[in-house]
């Protein structure tokens, strides 16, 4: 597909060096989009004249960067915010004076975890830890300054080939032990960083054509399952034994900051942009420990 395809804008990918910023800029280029990748290294976002000169001139700026230390957050709230939310503000901000979209990416933890339905993207908000807290004033920025070319894109559950995550991590403990006791009583959606990356960019393309309205995404893999039932279809894709993954229970692996218990999104939003929602997550795991093994 040509960058004529992607209607010819110019992004900026910021946060590059992280998980999902690598498999988006190495999407954008395949794709042969016209754009810039920089890292926090070179981009310090809490500078907000350095924020202002860096959109200039482009026309999608994709914000991928984030404090992701979720239980690093509860001791250290201020940090937290002020890379999930001020800087966030700072980037918001840019875009309102340059004129550029924003895709800015969020998290499941705005909500506090307790539905039982999938969650709408205008469900109420109630963050349970310090980094949904952060996440929200981000979120909150963007669509205060940005109400007709802002986009919250929330995502939860990632995992890809550039970062540290949970599906490489339980098939590393794999060889390290017979059996593995993982959580079955917290609901998700395992999601991709290339299968993310690709509806960003379809997101993208479509709000500079002026077909995807403003607002709030939700962009997570369809489909549901548990961080058990996730080890297991792993532990299936790769010919091991699905019985070596034990299910046991969130109380046994207590952690500084409270997860949700479910986080399964509702997609429903899409279909206002013209898009398809992603993939299953069955699917997009399966491309993800493909590509893993050829690698």
């Amino acid at each position: 597909m040509s960058s004529s395809a992607h209607n010819d804008a110019r992004w900026l990918v910021v946060g590059a060096r992280g998980m999902l910023g690598q498999d988006l800029g190495a999407l954008l280029a395949a794709e042969g989009v016209e754009h810039t990748a920089l890292s926090r290294a070179e981009l310090d976002l809490t500078d907000p004249e350095a924020v202002k000169a860096a959109v200039s001139g482009y026309d999608v700026v994709a914000n991928a960067a984030a404090w992701t230390d979720v239980d690093g957050a509860e001791t250290n709230e201020a940090a937290a915010s002020a890379i999930n939310g001020a800087a966030v503000r700072n980037l918001a901000a840019a875009c309102s004076d340059s004129g550029a979209l924003l895709l800015h990416v969020s998290t499941d933890y705005v909500f506090p975890g307790d539905a039982a339905e999938p969650i709408a993207e205008d469900a109420p908000t109630a963050p349970i830890n310090a980094y949904g807290r952060s996440k929200l004033i981000g979120e909150q920025a963007v669509l205060e300054l940005l109400p007709e070319r802002g986009y919250v894109v929330r995502t939860a559950w990632l995992y890809g080939k550039h970062g540290k995550n949970f599906v490489a991590t339980i098939l590393n403990a794999a060889g390290q032990r017979e059996f593995l006791d993982v959580v079955d009583d917290q609901q998700g959606q395992p999601t991709s960083t290339r299968a993310l990356a690709r509806q960003l960019l379809a997101l993208g393309s479509a709000a500079h054509a002026g077909r995807a309205p403003a607002g709030i995404y939700h962009g997570t893999c369809s489909g549901r399952t548990t961080w058990f039932g996730l080890a297991r279809a792993a532990f299936e894709l790769t010919g091991l034994d699905p019985e070596r993954v034990r299910p046991t229970t969130s109380d046994k692996f207590v952690r500084p900051a409270p997860r949700p218990a479910f986080s399964v999104l509702g997609h429903d939003r899409w279909a206002a942009a013209g898009l398809e929602p992603m993939p299953d997550w069955r699917e997009a795991l399966g491309e993800y420990l493909t590509s893993a093994a050829e690698a």
